[in-house]
C-alpha cells in the first residue's frame, strides 16, 4: 500500500482541521440559548401553589408539580390537555381556552391519580424488597413514551431454542 505524499497530507490535514473548527465554532451557544444539542427549557414562571393535590404529597410547590408533569408527558407520550380539561371562561392572549388545572372532569386525570397510587405500591411493596435492586419503577418503565402501554411479544427466536439439556438455574443472556 503506498503511503500519500507529505505534500498532499498537509493540506488535506489542515484543511479538516479548519473544518471541525468552524463546525465547533459554530455549535457554540450563543449567550442566553441552550447549548446544541439539549432539549430547550420549559419557559418557567412562578408556578401557584396546587391547590388539589389527592395523590401527590400536599407538600410539593408549584415548580414541583409543574416539573413532574412534563416527566410525566414525556414518559407517557401525552400533553397536559390528556389530563388537564379547558376552560372556556378562561381564554388566553392566543384565544385559546387555558386549561383548568383543578378540575377532575376528565376520567384520564382520574387514571393517572390510580397509576400513580400504584407505581408507588409497586416500588414500596415490590422493588424495595428486590435486594440490590435500585431501580425504581416510573410511568416510562410500561408506557414507553406511549399513552398506551405497547403490548409487548418476545420475539421468536427467543422461545426457538433446542430443548435439550440446559441449565436451567441461569437466565437467558440480557439484549
Amino acid at each position: 500500500m503506498k503511503l500519500p505524499s507529505p505534500s498532499f497530507t498537509l493540506p488535506a490535514t489542515a484543511l479538516l482541521c479548519a473544518v471541525f473548527a468552524v463546525a465547533a465554532i459554530a455549535q457554540e451557544p450563543t449567550a442566553g440559548q441552550p447549548p446544541a444539542g439539549n432539549p430547550p427549557a420549559h419557559h418557567h414562571h412562578d408556578e401557584p401553589a396546587p391547590t388539589n393535590l389527592k395523590v401527590l404529597p400536599k407538600t410539593m410547590t408549584g415548580e414541583q408539580v409543574h416539573e413532574l408533569m412534563h416527566k410525566w408527558e414525556a414518559e407517557l407520550g401525552a400533553e397536559c390537555s390528556t389530563c388537564h380539561a379547558a376552560d372556556p371562561k378562561n381564554v388566553g392572549p392566543n384565544g385559546r381556552a387555558r386549561l383548568n388545572f383543578t378540575d377532575d372532569s376528565k376520567p384520564e386525570k382520574n387514571t393517572a391519580r390510580l397509576m400513580q397510587k400504584m407505581v408507588e405500591d409497586i416500588n414500596k411493596n415490590y422493588v424495595s424488597m428486590v435486594e440490590n435492586s435500585g431501580v425504581e419503577v416510573t410511568c416510562g418503565t410500561c408506557h414507553r413514551g406511549h399513552l398506551d402501554p405497547p403490548i409487548f411479544s418476545p420475539l421468536k427466536e427467543d422461545h426457538e431454542h433446542d430443548h435439550g439439556d440446559h441449565d436451567h438455574a441461569a437466565p437467558p443472556p440480557a439484549r
